[in-house]
């Protein structure tokens, strides 16, 4: 087994329907420029709120990759 190393970037994920689609926008963008996604971790959660009611959520994403 080879020894890896990884580099990180933070994201940050929206949507109007759920944290978890907040982190899949993320991870699918990330997705279309950097290459060899291993893993990710929520660092944050939050969202905005309308008239009483959860309008957004965002979620800020470490996300690792491997070097080549």
């Amino acid at each position: 087994m080879s020894d890896k190393v990884y580099k990180l970037i933070e994201m940050v994920g929206t949507s109007s329907k759920s944290s978890d689609d907040a982190i899949k926008n993320a991870i699918t963008r990330a997705a279309q420029t950097v290459r060899n996604l291993d893993w990710y971790e929520v660092v944050q959660s939050r969202g905005g709120v309308e008239n009483g009611k959860i309008s957004s959520f965002q979620v800020t994403l470490k996300i690792g990759f491997r070097l080549e």
